[in-house]
């Protein structure tokens, strides 16, 4: 498999995906009853992505341990680690550093369509509708809408676990450049940081997003 995070993501992060689920006889106990009463596919997504985050983590040299959800369902990480995980159909991924290296990772895949009725207002500023119009129009295979949502998935990863606040969609707004497949986010509320870039791919039947800092 083509490696699709290699399109967002710098060589210096330690990241596995993988298009197949795997790892469900790899749990720890403490994991296996976060899913023990889920449907059948949330059980193989959670044990897949788990099981990319600790083959990331053995590149970093760092021993398999448990990673349970915390907070808003941000994965804990080992001491001294930050990352952040991601999944969609067909697709699942993790990207970890080290947190004397990088102060945070956001990554998020999206299947690349467009998205359903009604959601691109329900998280879109005016101006960013407008920008996601006036990219649409133009010829490009590009899911702009799936773009936008994609991307503010990741800057809310890369925010939540720095700031430790909830981050609502209207609370950041993005401007895409198209030419160079980066985006700039500008947070609207008080928080670690005013503004943070990030890169984005429509590659492999998917909509990726990456920013570190």
């Amino acid at each position: 498999m083509a490696e699709i995070l290699s399109a967002v993501l710098p060589g210096t992060i330690a990241w596995v995906e993988t298009r197949d689920d795997r790892g469900g006889d790899e749990l720890f106990p403490a994991e296996a009853a976060v899913v023990a009463r889920a449907v059948a596919k949330r059980r193989a997504e959670f044990a897949t992505v788990r099981w990319c985050a600790r083959a990331a983590l053995a590149r970093l040299g760092v021993p398999a341990r448990p990673i349970l959800p915390g907070d808003r369902g941000a994965p804990g990480w080992p001491d001294g680690v930050v990352g952040s995980m991601t999944h969609c159909d067909g697709y699942r991924a993790a990207a970890v550093a080290r947190r004397s290296e990088v102060s945070t990772i956001g990554v998020d895949a999206e299947p690349a369509a467009p998205l359903p009725d009604g959601v691109l207002e329900a998280i879109a500023l005016p101006a960013e509708l407008a920008m996601v119009r006036s990219l649409a129009a133009r010829e490009s295979p590009v899911h702009w809408d799936r773009l936008l949502f994609s991307a503010k998935e990741s800057v809310y990863k890369a925010w939540f676990p720095i700031a430790g606040t909830f981050l609502q969609f209207e609370e950041a707004q993005l401007v895409f450049d198209p030419q160079a497949h980066t985006f700039t986010a500008r947070l609207l509320v008080d928080g670690p940081w005013a503004e943070i870039t990030g890169r984005w791919a429509q590659t492999g039947g998917l909509v990726v997003t990456g920013i570190v800092a």
